[in-house]
């Protein structure tokens, strides 16, 4: 089964990176997929992005990391993907990509998203939340990789 992990990683916090190795636990091999949306507004390009989280699973094995601008549901289709990785951590979450969920098999239903509940440890930990502590320059070590913390300090100082 060909597996992708979707989504925006600025940055990528301790939080994917545990639902991406609990994805490895149960797949060969699974794509991390850094969306880049024009409207949508980021702190790291999606240049950063992509080395950043190749940086921090350089000691993973079976992934690969790609960047991609669109529609996933064509991504899919034109990669021969046939299951989506999806992190839930509270029931907002839940809503919002239940309805993502839908209108994609509404597109295509060649794939299935696979939900994986949040370690408890990371109920609360959202890349917005991390870069408003970077900002404020609060420690954030348990939140990111020792990489994105840097790199988020450096981002601020500037």
């Amino acid at each position: 089964m060909k597996v992708i992990y979707p989504g925006t990683f600025d940055p990528i916090t301790n939080g994917h990176l545990d639902i991406l190795k609990r994805g490895l636990n149960l797949f060969e091999e699974v794509t991390l997929l850094v969306s880049f949306h024009p409207w949508k507004k980021t702190l790291f390009s999606i240049e950063e992005r992509v080395e950043m989280i190749k940086e921090v699973t350089k000691d993973i094995k079976n992934i690969k990391v790609e960047s991609y601008s669109g529609l996933l549901v064509d991504y899919i289709k034109k990669n021969k993907i046939t299951g989506v990785i999806r992190g839930l951590r509270a029931v907002s979450d839940f809503e919002y990509e239940f309805q993502m969920a839908l209108t994609n098999r509404e597109m295509n239903r060649d794939f299935e998203t696979i939900f994986f509940m949040t370690d408890i440890q990371y109920m609360y930990l959202s890349s917005s939340m991390v870069k408003e502590l970077a900002k404020l320059n609060a420690d954030i070590k348990n939140m990111v990789p020792k990489e994105v913390m840097e790199r988020l300090q450096n981002k601020y100082k500037a």
